[in-house]
C-alpha cells in the first residue's frame, strides 16, 4: 500500500474508488466497507483509495495509533492511502468546496463509498443526499453502506472504545475480528523494570489518548517467530514520581516470560513489535514504594501465567 501525506502528490492514482474516514480500530464494519470498495475498484479498473482524516486535538480516546491503522488498511487490500490533517483549512470548507477541492480535483474520484452516518464539510452540513447529487453532476458514483452488526450490536469505533473502557477484551476482539493490539518501536527507558527483576519492552506514544489502560495478559509478536506470553502495563504508571522523566506519559511496558536467547539481553531495542492485549487483569494501581510495586508486578505476572495455563488447558480440551 502506498501512503501519502496530503493529496497534492504526483504518485497518487489518476482515478480511484474512494472512501473517507478516521478508521479508528479498522473494525469489522470498516473491513466490510473496504472489501466492497476493493471490489468496486476492480470492476472500474481504478485504484482503491482510503483517506484518513486525522483529528489529534478533537478526537476522543483512540483505539489505534496511525501506524496500526495503516497496517490494518494494508491488510485489507487498499492500494493507496492519503493522510489528511483535519486542520482549520480542511474543517472550514463548506460541503460544496469539499466536494470540488477534495473529491473531484484532489482525488479524481470515480466512486465514493461512505457509511450510513457520514457527514462532511464545515459544521457537518453535508450529507449523503448532497453527496449523491454532486456525484451525478460531477461524474462519480456514490454508494452508502449500512451498519455492520455482530450479535445484534452495531459495530462502530464507539462500541470498541466502550468495550475497551470496560476491559472486555473478548467483546473487543469480536468487534475488531482480531485481538486488540498495539505496535511500535522498542525504546530505552529508565531500566527500572530490570532493577525490580522484571525487564520490560517499552513503547512510547506522542500525543496519544489510549482507549484502554491497565494491566493485561499479552502476546508479543516480532521478536523471535512465535508469539511470546507476557504481562503488560498500559498507562501512566501512577506509582512513579510525576517528576520522573516518564512521569505522566503514556507507555506500554511489556514483560516477556520467556526471553528469546537469540536476541541477547539487549536485542529488543529498536525492533518494531506488536503487543496483543488478550485479557485485562485490573486497572493501574498506585503502590506505596518500590517494594510494594515489585510485589504487585510479581502478583500480576503470576496471574497472567495462570491465565495462559488455563487457556492452553481449554484449547487442549477443545481439540479432544
Amino acid at each position: 500500500m502506498q501512503i501519502f501525506r496530503g493529496f497534492h502528490h504526483p504518485g497518487i492514482a489518476a482515478a480511484c474508488a474512494l472512501t473517507i474516514g478516521n478508521f479508528d480500530g479498522v473494525h469489522r464494519g470498516h473491513q466490510a466497507m473496504l472489501a466492497l470498495l476493493n471490489n468496486e475498484a476492480k470492476h472500474r479498473g481504478v485504484a482503491s483509495f482510503a483517506s484518513i482524516a486525522r483529528k489529534p486535538d478533537l478526537a476522543p480516546a483512540r483505539v489505534a495509533t496511525l501506524r496500526d491503522k495503516l497496517t490494518e488498511l494494508a491488510r485489507c487490500g487498499v492500494d493507496q492511502c492519503v493522510v489528511l490533517p483535519f486542520d482549520a483549512r480542511l474543517s472550514s470548507q463548506v460541503p460544496e468546496a469539499f466536494i470540488q477541492n477534495v473529491l473531484v480535483n484532489g482525488f479524481h474520484a470515480k466512486y465514493v463509498l461512505v457509511g450510513d452516518d457520514f457527514r462532511f464539510g464545515a459544521k457537518r452540513a453535508g450529507d449523503y443526499a448532497m453527496l449523491d447529487a454532486a456525484g451525478a453532476a460531477n461524474g462519480f458514483d456514490v454508494a452508502r453502506m449500512n451498519s455492520y452488526q455482530v450479535h445484534g450490536l452495531r459495530v462502530s469505533s464507539s462500541a470498541v472504545r466502550d468495550a475497551l473502557a470496560r476491559g472486555d477484551m473478548e467483546d473487543v476482539a469480536a468487534l475488531l475480528g482480531r485481538p486488540y493490539s498495539i505496535s511500535g518501536h522498542v525504546l530505552h527507558g529508565r531500566k527500572l523494570g530490570r532493577e525490580l527483576g522484571f525487564k520490560t519492552l517499552n513503547l512510547r506514544f506522542s500525543h496519544w489518548k489510549p482507549a484502554a489502560s491497565g494491566i493485561f495478559c499479552v502476546h508479543v509478536h516480532g521478536l523471535d517467530g512465535e508469539p511470546i506470553e507476557g504481562v503488560a502495563n498500559l498507562g501512566i504508571r501512577p506509582s512513579l514520581d510525576p517528576r520522573d522523566v516518564n512521569g505522566g506519559r503514556v507507555l506500554l511496558e511489556t514483560h516477556c516470560f520467556e526471553w528469546p536467547q537469540s536476541l541477547g539481553p539487549e536485542g529488543g531495542y529498536g525492533k518494531i513489535i506488536r503487543v496483543e492485549l488478550l485479557h485485562k487483569l485490573h486497572d493501574e494501581l498506585k503502590y506505596d514504594g518500590l517494594d510494594a510495586l515489585k510485589q504487585g508486578i510479581a502478583k500480576d505476572a503470576q496471574e497472567a501465567r495462570a491465565f495462559f495455563a488455563s487457556t492452553r488447558r481449554q484449547t487442549t480440551r477443545d481439540r479432544i
